[in-house]
């Protein structure tokens, strides 16, 4: 799979927001979230989650409706769909 594209929109002293957009057959790769943060999709549609136990789940996303992780949540989110996904997501810093 090719790499979904991320565009930093802010980093500054309390938060990063980043925009994922995930055309189809694209993913994040593996990764762990070292940061705490909320997800708010801009374009809605479905993204499987690899998960380090080798278990797949779909994420129905719709938008304007978010949700929050914590820290340390591993995965590689990939585009399995015909249609466009996006969202923002915003990493809390902490002080």
């Amino acid at each position: 799979m090719s790499t979904a594209t991320a565009k930093v929109e802010i980093d500054n002293a309390f938060c990063i927001v980043t925009r994922w957009t995930f055309p189809p057959g694209t993913s994040t790769g593996w990764h762990r979230h070292e940061k705490d943060y909320v997800v708010v999709p801009t374009i809605a549609g479905v993204l499987t989650l690899l998960h380090p136990d080798g278990t797949v789940s779909l994420n129905e996303i719709r938008e304007g409706i978010p949700y929050a992780r914590q820290i340390g949540v591993e995965h590689d989110v990939q585009n399995r769909s015909d249609a466009v996904v996006e969202f923002l997501e915003i990493e809390i810093k902490r002080h």
